[in-house]
């Protein structure tokens, strides 16, 4: 069996506190992250702004440098790169953000942009604008775009654009973060279609970064959900979206948006989360959830919870963790408990 392309095993990025004069704790934005994603398959990370999503990705392709932890790609440690595995992960691992403006050079034609990565990575020159016009195509663009400037494109064309420039090098792995948050609705799902058949046609193995669980449902064959630098659930998407087993998720799928019958066979019961997320700096004690969750008993509050499997599902609950019975257990708990746990 060959190994996964991406494997991610107890990831940190600690942040240390701006100035040397301050003592601030350092802000944990990834503290014990573990995942992989086999070949041709996507891995959807999701959560909200702030638990720490972007930063996984950043690491990874070593735009932050790992605090512990360890990252491989095809089976090789690439956990804080040496200058060989750079060249590496330039030209087989890519990164599409999220903001398609800031990403493009207003100075320079769609032609030169695209022509950068192939003139950093090698490419012969008699080689160079034949594999432009080809990932402009690929991409559901024509020819007529190379002269134009990113300010004459539309947001969904300048996204088309990033895609492109990301597949010149002909990667392997693509890290997508957020990639369609910055474009309207009806752009958002052409986008996602479009990385669904790129997909299908080069192979390529994903990691979707996104707030959008409706995005996910249909696209991604796993999905992980972060909250405050931890993964809290993971597993096959089509499980986690009928049985959601952690608060959080639950809370999360209850507040997606629905416009038919069939959308609102998905959506959970649940209470809201109370408050905002807590700093990284100053994270709760026992499960970061509990200060928010409506149904945190005592426990919650003392005890880190363990790991446990339900099926194919990884989940972070202590409601979990005495062999109970999951959930309704925690719920019963929950409302016969007197006074506030958080």
């Amino acid at each position: 069996m060959s190994a996964p392309v991406l494997e991610v095993k107890n990831l940190k990025k600690h942040f240390a506190s701006d100035g040397w004069l301050t003592d601030e704790p350092p802000a944990k934005a990834v503290d014990g992250v573990s995942f992989s994603i086999d070949e041709g398959e996507t891995l959807a990370l999701i959560g909200e702004s702030g638990s720490g999503k972007s930063t996984v990705a950043k690491t990874i392709i070593d735009i932050h440098e790992t605090t512990d932890g360890l990252i491989r790609y095809q089976g090789e440690d690439i956990t804080n790169p040496i200058r060989r595995q750079v060249e590496t992960i330039r030209s087989e691992i890519q990164l599409v953000f999220q903001d398609p403006t800031s990403c493009l050079n207003p100075r320079r034609t769609i032609r030169k942009t695209l022509l950068v990565p192939l003139k950093a990575t090698g490419v012969p020159r008699e080689e160079r604008e034949a594999r432009v016009s080809e990932m402009l195509e690929r991409v559901g663009l024509t020819d007529e775009y190379l002269r134009k400037y990113p300010h004459e494109l539309s947001g969904g064309q300048k996204q088309r654009v990033n895609i492109a420039r990301a597949l010149a090098v002909e990667p392997q792995l693509l890290l997508l973060d957020e990639p369609t948050s910055a474009l309207d609705v009806s752009v958002q799902a052409k986008i996602v279609d479009l990385l669904a058949d790129l997909q299908e046609e080069l192979g390529l193995t994903y990691l979707f970064i996104t707030h959008d669980l409706s995005l996910v449902r249909n696209f991604a064959d796993e999905t992980a959900v972060m909250y405050l630098g931890e993964i809290q659930e993971q597993g096959p998407t089509e499980e986690l979206f009928e049985s959601p087993r952690h608060p959080y998720t639950r809370a999360l799928l209850s507040s997606i948006p629905v416009t038919s019958a069939a959308d609102e066979a998905y959506r959970p019961e649940s209470e809201p989360l109370r408050g905002e997320v807590p700093s990284p700096r100053d994270v709760p004690s026992g499960c970061r959830l509990h200060p928010r969750c409506p149904h945190a008993t005592e426990d919650c509050s003392m005890r880190q919870p363990d790991t446990r499997h339900v099926n194919d599902v990884a989940v972070n609950c202590i409601a979990y963790d005495d062999d109970t019975d999951g959930f309704d257990a925690l719920l019963d708990a929950a409302n016969t408990t007197p006074g506030d746990a958080s």
